[in-house]
């Protein structure tokens, strides 16, 4: 794929500051005829073809600086406390994602939060319309919150991030974990492995639409029968409260331990938390007994292989589609939900060592080796 080219990879060339680059383009008469002309010619020559979502975003936001309105996006959460959300790392990048698209077209971005007590969704709505806030991120929805938001929808345009609440439909941008979790297991192969299992509490699975689990069996479609290893589900309910930085549900040790000497996986796929602690407590090293990648890696995660799934990148094409909505003034609910999805980057770690299929061996804890 080819990068798009960008105002500043023209400035750099020119040797003139991005501003000067917008102007010519924009055909400025403050920029004498020459210059306009010379930065123009440079953007034909190098391939620059403008970005129409942020023509969109930046007409939008002169033509509110016109009118005299505040210009300012609202993004709205919905968790058992005003902060919950924060503590988990995807959604502190949604957010700052957001922040930092809207910050660098000259906007505002400010959290509103739905969870306080007394106040209602037309209540909400009210505020955000007599704040003449219009276009809206919903984002950060805790799936025992997920009832159905009701805006005074034809007065907002707004995108969705993530899965929740289901209703009402709006276009929505989410990471693409059927992706994720393909792109992951491609890269165990490449390393040599054959026998890949997955474990997740069941929730996780169905808070994306069951996408982890599509993406697991429909790579693993491909392996001999002998190869493919069932997912493992656990059972725990997602935690009402968020305590920490992560919503941790981790597998039962006694159902993993059954899973690993049943199917005898070469390397497991999952998230540190649900799995990490158990594999200690049954005297289970990572990799030497038996390797691990991370599909939803974090960049703390130094130890570990796994996938960056780009949550920030979420956020800012969230801000970046809904400026196409407010340009053409696509007000109200869409009549087709469409969404966009970010795929992930690969990222190795010394959890998945190229492996030495002389030395492979099942894995079983340390006691059943005596």
């Amino acid at each position: 794929m080819i990068d798009r080219v960008t105002q500043a990879d023209i400035a750099k060339r020119a040797g003139v500051h991005v501003t000067t680059v917008s102007m010519a383009l924009r055909n400025h008469p403050s920029l004498p005829p020459a210059t306009r002309q010379r930065i123009r010619a440079l953007a034909e020559q190098m391939g620059y073809k403008p970005d129409p979502v942020l023509g969109a975003l930046m007409a939008y936001r002169r033509n509110q600086r016109h009118s005299g309105n505040a210009v300012t996006l609202g993004y709205i959460t919905n968790w058992n406390a005003e902060s919950s959300w924060k503590k988990i790392p995807a959604h502190a990048d949604f957010f700052a994602g957001a922040t930092a698209k809207t910050t660098e077209l000259g906007f505002h971005l400010e959290h509103f939060w739905l969870g306080e007590a007394g106040l209602s969704h037309r209540r909400m709505s009210d505020i955000l319309l007599s704040r003449g806030i219009t276009g809206l991120i919903i984002a950060s929805c805790h799936p025992q919150m997920a009832d159905e938001l009701r805006f005074d929808w034809p007065k907002f345009t707004a995108v969705k991030i993530d899965y929740l609440p289901h209703e009402p439909k709006l276009h929505n941008v989410s990471n693409d974990q059927r992706a994720v979790i393909q792109l992951a297991m491609q890269h165990i192969k490449a390393a040599g492995y054959r026998r890949i299992g997955a474990v997740m509490p069941r929730w996780w699975d169905q808070y994306v639409g069951r996408a982890w689990s599509a993406g697991f069996l429909a790579e693993q479609y491909d392996y001999p029968e002998d190869e493919r290893i069932p997912l493992l589900f656990s059972e725990e309910e997602m935690p009402s409260r968020i305590e920490s930085g992560t919503i941790v549900t981790p597998v039962k040790q006694g159902k993993l331990a059954d899973w690993l000497q049943r199917y005898r996986p070469e390397v497991i796929v999952s998230h540190g938390p649900f799995v990490r602690p158990q594999l200690m407590a049954l005297g289970l090293s990572v990799p030497g007994d038996v390797a691990f990648v991370d599909c939803h890696r974090e960049d703390t995660d130094v130890d570990t292989a796994g996938i960056r799934e780009n949550c920030r990148r979420v956020g800012e094409l969230a801000v970046e589609i809904l400026a196409g909505q407010l340009q053409r003034n696509q007000f109200g609910l869409p009549e087709f939900q469409t969404t966009s999805l970010v795929e992930g980057t690969w990222v190795n770690g010394p959890s998945l060592p190229p492996r030495d299929l002389r030395l492979a061996s099942a894995v079983k804890p340390k006691a059943e080796r005596k």
